[in-house]
């Protein structure tokens, strides 16, 4: 494929993608393509290289409906969604730059040698505590680590529009009352994990209004 048809395909799946508010419940994505949209995620670009997500497919009927109570803007999305999923950030636990979690991802998942990541510590002391004041309180930390969760959702959601799955973004809830119930559920481990924004998976019960966005030169400027 050229390079000018690869950029026509994306454009294409920009602009069949749309916030889906309600599925086809009668259609179902396939293992071998939700796989697809999950790795989209999993190989997603985050700050500093921590990766604080975990991504929840909730498939269970009875647990959609106990979050549809206290989720106002999933109402018509939990019910028909083919594949509905909780994107879980990393709380102050996990993201503190002096953490076990972050110890663990740099030595043993990106396999850094011990003395450089001693190194690097320092950066991301500073970085933390000066550069962006990200430790001023444990939400302030939360809300830094939901801000990587949204990449990969956005490349989920890119991915499932490559190949004709419709999705949607769904921050309308009631943040304490879904982390009571994902807690109750054993979800949340220990308080190392929260709610960052949902999504819905799937196949359009209907066709959607055209596509509206404002022009490029109202959101664009160039500094040379």
């Amino acid at each position: 494929m050229s390079s000018e048809s690869k950029k026509q395909e994306t454009l294409d799946a920009f602009e069949f993608r749309h916030a889906t508010k309600e599925f086809d419940p009668n259609k179902k994505i396939s293992e071998e393509d939700f796989r697809y949209i999950l790795e989209a995620g999993r190989l997603s670009p985050s700050s500093v290289g921590y990766e604080p997500w975990k991504f929840v497919i909730v498939q269970n009927e009875s647990l959609r409906r106990k979050l549809r109570e206290v989720s106002w803007g999933a109402q018509g999305q939990l019910p028909t969604a083919s594949h509905f999923m909780l994107i879980l950030a990393r709380t102050i636990k996990d993201t503190k730059y002096d953490s076990e979690y972050v110890r663990d991802q740099m030595l043993n998942v990106k396999q850094i040698p011990e003395d450089i990541f001693e190194q690097m510590l320092v950066r991301y002391k500073s970085f933390q505590e000066h550069d962006l004041n990200l430790l001023e309180n444990e939400r302030t930390m939360l809300d830094w680590a939901g801000k990587q969760t949204y990449i990969a959702l956005a490349n989920m959601m890119t991915a499932a529009a490559l190949i004709g799955i419709d999705s949607c973004p769904i921050e309308g809830f009631d943040f304490d009352k879904v982390q009571k119930i994902l807690s109750e559920e054993g979800l949340l481990e220990d308080g190392h994990l929260a709610i960052s924004v949902m999504a819905a998976f799937g196949y359009r019960a209907r066709e959607p209004r055209p596509k509206t966005r404002k022009q490029l030169e109202d959101i664009v400027q160039w500094v040379n």
